[in-house]
């Protein structure tokens, strides 16, 4: 601890401070002195210490006034004060003003070497509280996000600027990248965080169950409306409401979700009241939108409106970097009951970076949990893999140069994997290949299989 104890020795006596400085290191700690406040100032201005021993009576600018001035710069460096008899109740008001402690000149060494013990392990304490203070704030603030790579960084700073606002958001990326997540992430960064979020999958029902469940009914309003039925924007009042798959949503539903946008308001299926709501739209779709309405499908008016910021989550496959992050981050977090955490080899691990994930990051942690599943040693093993990835594409790199391959040896070379896998089982291999064993066989000797 002693060592690492920075300390500035502040006083205008060069023989009393020459001698504290020679003493100090003596103890262990790094000590240096200045003769004034003035150079007091300077050199903290270039250099951080633990503890500052400030005399209070010092010329032109007093003790009282260079420690103002360096608790205001420097709030964690520890100040004790050096006081004659005469000035102990100036240093008691320096303590109200910041100061750790104070000593009264002259100072026994054993008392002065515990005091900047003391508060070496007080400044070290404090640093230590905020840097975990830090790491738990971050880890508030992204927590549902898993992964290193620059795009996932890029992601994370858009929603640091649109979560405090009220704009609307559009979320574009292929199914199971996260655009949820990224709702969900704006949502409780805002100030609407207390109050409700609201998902509204715009595929998972047809046009009039999803206009009911949008806007909501009047009694009487269809057959079955036995009673008056509040809608989802209701209920998202003062929140946010996330529209998932917008894209999809009938040219019908768009004109009323426009009308919502732009005034505020809505009425319910058979109402003849206007309802005001105040709701924050964030929408998510994994279609082109402009093309949409470039081919007649999706309003443009209505586009405009919902692009007022766009986030673009990448696929999975344009940030591999973040996969075996991911992969840790599904074992260790696994909901698989009765089994024990296990690590990963390194050939399954491959086959993961090397798979192309139509499935994004909800694919990956599928393959993780069956893998968890399926594996009995404490590793999971490329066998415990779905075999659409236990074959895929790694086996070009045998020769670490995939670029200039002929036909015939990319199709040797896969056969020949799939025999390894499959321990040489003819008639399963045939079967994947879609041809006969008696094909099959004729390329086994035509290789050398």
């Amino acid at each position: 601890m002693t060592k690492s104890v920075k300390v500035l020795v502040v006083d205008d006596d060069t023989t009393f401070r020459r001698v504290i400085v020679r003493e100090l290191a003596s103890m262990g700690f790094e000590a240096e002195g200045v003769a004034s406040g003035e150079e007091a100032l300077a050199v903290t201005e270039h250099q951080e210490y633990d503890v500052v021993l400030l005399d209070m009576k010092l010329p032109t600018l007093d003790g009282m006034a260079v420690l103002k001035a360096l608790k205001q710069a420097h709030p964690l460096t520890e100040v004790i004060m050096l006081t004659a008899y005469g000035t102990i109740d100036s240093a008691i008001r320096s303590i109200k003003l910041g100061a750790y402690d104070y000593l009264t000149k002259p100072c026994k060494l054993e008392e002065l070497e515990a005091i900047i013990h003391r508060a070496g392990e007080k400044r070290a304490l404090q640093q230590r509280n905020i840097i975990l203070r830090q790491e738990l704030a971050r880890r508030d603030r992204f927590d549902e996000f898993v992964g290193r790579s620059k795009a996932l960084q890029r992601i994370l700073q858009l929603i640091t600027k649109i979560a405090p606002t009220d704009s609307t958001v559009l979320i574009q990326g292929e199914s199971g990248v996260g655009k949820e997540l990224v709702a969900r992430a704006i949502h409780r960064h805002s100030p609407r965080k207390e109050n409700p979020f609201i998902v509204v999958d715009c595929t998972s029902l047809h046009e009039e169950l999803l206009q009911s469940e949008l806007f909501g009914h009047e009694k009487g309003a269809f057959t079955g409306a036995t009673a008056l039925k509040h809608g989802l924007f209701e209920v998202a009042d003062t929140g946010t409401i996330f529209l998932d798959e917008v894209g999809d949503m009938s040219i019908s539903l768009q004109s009323r979700l426009l009308r919502v946008l732009e005034t505020g308001t809505f009425r319910r299926l058979g109402g003849v009241k206007d309802i005001r709501v105040d709701v924050r739209i964030i929408a998510a779709t994994n279609k082109n939108l402009a093309q949409e309405v470039a081919a007649g499908r999706f309003r443009e008016d209505l586009y405009y409106r919902l692009n007022v910021v766009t986030i673009s989550v990448p696929p999975l496959r344009e940030r591999r970097e973040d996969i075996p992050v991911l992969v840790r981050y599904f074992i260790e977090h696994s909901v698989v009951p009765g089994r024990q955490k296990k690590g990963i080899s390194k050939e399954a691990l491959d086959r993961l970076l090397h798979y192309h994930w139509p499935g994004n990051v909800r694919e990956l942690k599928n393959v993780i949990e069956r893998a968890l599943i399926l594996a009995e040693g404490e590793c999971i093993e490329a066998q415990d893999l779905p075999s659409n990835l236990r074959v895929g594409l790694p086996f070009l790199a045998e020769s670490g140069q995939t670029e200039h391959l002929s036909l015939e040896e990319v199709e040797r070379r896969y056969i020949a994997e799939l025999l390894k896998e499959y321990g040489g089982n003819r008639s399963r291999v045939a079967k994947i290949l879609k041809i006969s064993e008696r094909s099959l066989y004729r390329k086994i000797k035509e290789y050398g299989l």
